[in-house]
């Protein structure tokens, strides 16, 4: 089973495990950044090629692929998509260490031109390679 709560912005993908009943947050998504490559529980190992759709301040798009259990990303980089508030594509090859983790995240955000803080987010889960 499967369900999607959307808010003003941000739509949240959630999932319910059938062993113990249990809601894991799966995703988070904003208009604005767009991931199509990976997808969700997709497996990935380095270097992974992401691709999507993005408008951002400047055209940046921070990326981190962070690991399950460790809160410093394993991977911090930069992708340049589209700006202005027109959705334009971006592609980019980001290596990482390999994880201890089976499992983790790639995080897609945006920073404030205004403050330097993070204006918006989507993220989806994957699973590293063996």
């Amino acid at each position: 089973m499967q369900a999607t709560s959307t808010g003003p912005v941000t739509t949240v993908i959630v999932r319910m495990l059938t062993a113990d009943n249990s809601w894991w947050v799966l995703g988070a998504s904003t208009p604005n950044l767009q991931l199509q490559s990976p997808t969700t529980l997709e497996d990935i190992s380095s270097p992974v090629m992401l691709s999507g759709q993005s408008t951002a301040f400047e055209a940046t798009v921070n990326v981190q692929i962070r690991q399950d259990g460790v809160l410093a990303p394993v991977k911090e980089a930069i992708v340049m998509g589209s700006s202005n508030g027109v959705m334009g594509p971006f592609s980019g090859t980001v290596d990482f260490a390999k994880p201890t983790a089976k499992a983790g995240a790639i995080v897609l955000k945006t920073m404030s031109a205004k403050d330097g803080s993070i204006l918006e987010a989507s993220v989806i889960r994957v699973r590293f390679s063996s």
